[in-house]
């Protein structure tokens, strides 16, 4: 079974933290967060604990306007833990300057704005589901 989960959000004002309506990385993480929950919840049935990322690189600006999308997989199954690896992509850019306020673009090509991979557990008596080798 392929281990994959995908969420797609548009960066709101709310979520702009600094000037120009830039968002702060903190929102990626947070969304990789959802991600390794619902693959969490797919594989074992609970949405189990993330322990720690191991790597985290921020590549590119992310404003509101943007549309971001969140994507992860679980690369290795342990006892308890699952090895996650997870990617945000820019797929519709907010048009900043401008006549139109509301102009945006879809993008040919999605941009790489983030990537992250760390380790999540779910404790065997929370295991409702049976898990298997990725």
């Amino acid at each position: 079974m392929d281990y994959q989960g995908m969420i797609r959000v548009r960066m709101s004002d709310h979520d702009a933290h600094y000037a120009g309506g830039l968002v702060d990385g903190a929102r990626m993480m947070q969304l990789f967060g959802d991600v390794a929950t619902e693959l969490l919840i797919r594989l074992d049935g609970d949405e189990g604990l993330f322990v720690a990322y191991d790597n985290v690189e921020f590549l590119g600006p992310v404003y509101a306007g943007d549309f971001i999308e969140a994507t992860g997989r679980i690369v290795k199954i342990g006892n308890t833990s699952r090895k996650m690896e997870f990617e945000a992509k820019k797929v519709i850019t907010a048009k900043r300057n401008g006549r139109h306020e509301s102009a945006a673009d879809v993008l040919d090509e999605p941009v790489l704005v983030g990537r992250a991979s760390g380790t999540c557990v779910v404790p065997k008596d929370k295991q409702r589901k049976s898990g298997g080798e990725v």
